[in-house]
């Protein structure tokens, strides 16, 4: 965890906030999980971010919509996104997880990362403060601020368009499954639309959907 501090430009007054971010839950013992673990700090550091993201959003698009603001906060703020920069910023290594945990990948999952790095920016919050998050995320953040010139739009969002637009109603989503452990387990989704289905697999449910609706998509 040495070098992560340096990575993320700010020196920790309270260097164990940094620890309690970087402590997954399978690490902590029995009864003691969301309280020893690294959760709450994720829970502070996801409002955060949205803070930092929406201010940003604000000044950078001061003539759009709403609606086309949102769509920017959901990409920026999605776990596609944060799990990259997680990376980049070498929290992988950081992460304290149990040794039986390192051959199941569970320190490269994207849900796992990005959920370490809000964290992280809820560490930050509470040692300097709102600017020391804002510093973080304007420097990380700033390709992808400057990549996407129109709106985004999620698969799911471009699905129900599409059903929609053909007066087909809205997209079925259905369960199949649910594998692995409970700290780090995997869905399996069904999507039916317009008379054809498509199945995605995702670290939560809202991550199978979207594979699931991109797979629909990618098919047509």
């Amino acid at each position: 965890m040495n070098t992560l501090p340096e990575r993320l430009g700010h020196e920790f007054q309270r260097p164990e906030l940094l620890e309690h971010a970087m402590t997954h839950r399978s690490s902590t013992g029995p009864g003691r999980g969301h309280l020893a673990s690294n959760e709450r700090l994720e829970f502070l550091g996801d409002r955060v971010l949205g803070l930092c993201i929406a201010e940003w959003l604000s000044e950078r698009y001061p003539h759009e919509r709403e609606g086309d603001l949102g769509k920017r906060l959901a990409a920026l703020v999605s776990r596609d996104t944060l799990a990259p920069i997680a990376e980049n910023l070498g929290v992988p290594s950081a992460l304290r997880i149990p040794p039986a945990e390192h051959r199941t990948g569970l320190r490269e999952r994207a849900n796992v990362l990005a959920d370490a790095l809000e964290a992280v920016l809820g560490a930050m919050y509470l040692d300097g403060g709102l600017d020391a998050v804002r510093q973080l995320v304007r420097r990380e953040w700033a390709p992808l601020m400057d990549s996407t010139p129109a709106p985004p739009m999620s698969p799911k969002t471009r699905l129900q368009e599409l059903t929609l637009g053909r007066g087909a109603g809205l997209p079925i989503y259905e369960s199949l499954s649910t594998t692995g452990p409970a700290h780090a387990p995997i869905f399996e989704v069904r999507v039916t639309a317009l008379g054809r289905s498509a199945d995605g697999m995702g670290e939560s449910k809202r991550a199978a959907e979207t594979a699931a609706a991109e797979n629909w998509l990618n098919d047509t």
